[in-house]
C-alpha cells in the first residue's frame, strides 16, 4: 500500500506539540487589524488548541495516529 500523504491544508493551520497536542491560531487577525482594539489583537495571537470534536479528523488528515 502506498504512503498516505500529509494534507497540505491542514498542516499549514495546525502543529503539534511535543506532548501531541494540536494547535491552532486564532482567526481575526489576519488583516483590518488597525480599528481593533490592542487589547483583541493581543488575545488573537495567543495559540489555542484545536477543539476536542475536530482533532480526531485533523489528526488522520495529518498522518497521525488518533488515540
Amino acid at each position: 500500500m502506498p504512503k498516505m500523504k500529509t494534507h497540505s491544508g491542514m498542516k499549514k493551520r495546525v502543529r503539534v506539540t511535543g506532548s501531541g497536542k494540536l494547535m491552532r491560531q486564532r482567526a481575526g487577525k489576519r488583516h483590518l487589524n488597525e480599528h481593533k482594539p490592542t487589547k483583541r489583537t493581543r488575545r488573537l495571537s495567543v495559540d489555542v488548541a484545536v477543539a476536542a470534536a475536530d482533532i480526531k479528523i485533523a489528526k488522520r488528515l495529518l498522518g497521525k495516529r488518533a488515540r
